[in-house]
């Protein structure tokens, strides 16, 4: 088992889908509204209310965005202010052959933590996406991250960090071939 892997496998999956049609019958919405608000088919959408696709990062951003949901609304706190290894909520913004875990308490609106292992060539998708924040600041424990911002690449390596403005559309991958990369994300305030 390679790093992290075995605190990987013990964080729960959290299914998002019942919340994300609860927060669309509260206020109203059809399927077929969300589908022309975010431009994904009612089928898609769906299929997501039931938890059997998984979204890229830009297509959660815009499902939240048209239901009047924070993304980090859709994860449950963990079980205490203190998150212990292993018990971070993993989550599923739709990054390929990545484990994302949130690490500060759900209730927690000032900072949300995202621990990531990512997998050789593993990615946030080919769309950029922006998250509803002011700051987001990144942390590359080991390995390499490639930020891509707008029409500009930032190579990262471990010890490496970057702050940028929030709501700034961006992706991300790991270059290697070989080697995964742990990656730590600040985002302030909570999306």
């Amino acid at each position: 088992m390679t790093p992290g892997n075995e605190w990987m496998a013990m964080a729960e999956q959290v299914l998002i889908g019942a919340r994300l049609r609860v927060a669309r019958l509260s206020k109203g919405l059809t399927l077929g509204t969300v589908a022309s608000v975010t431009g994904l088919t009612q089928g898609y959408l769906s299929k997501l209310e039931r938890d059997q696709v998984s979204p890229s990062v830009a297509s959660l951003v815009a499902v939240c965005a048209a239901v009047g949901l924070r993304v980090g609304d859709l994860f449950e706190p963990p079980p205490s202010a203190i998150v212990r290894a292993g018990q971070g909520t993993l989550i599923n913004f739709g990054a390929h052959d990545a484990r994302e875990y949130v690490i500060t308490p759900g209730d927690q609106t000032m900072i949300e933590v995202i621990h990531s292992f990512v997998e050789p060539t593993g990615s946030g998708g080919s769309t950029q996406y922006a998250l509803d924040c002011d700051i987001e600041f990144i942390f590359v424990v080991s390995g390499a991250l490639d930020l891509i911002l707008g029409d500009e690449v930032f190579s990262l390596g471990a010890g490496d960090a970057m702050t940028m403005r929030g709501r700034e559309p961006h992706t991300w991958r790991n270059p290697s071939t070989d080697a995964g990369c742990e990656v730590l994300w600040m985002l302030a305030p909570a999306p």
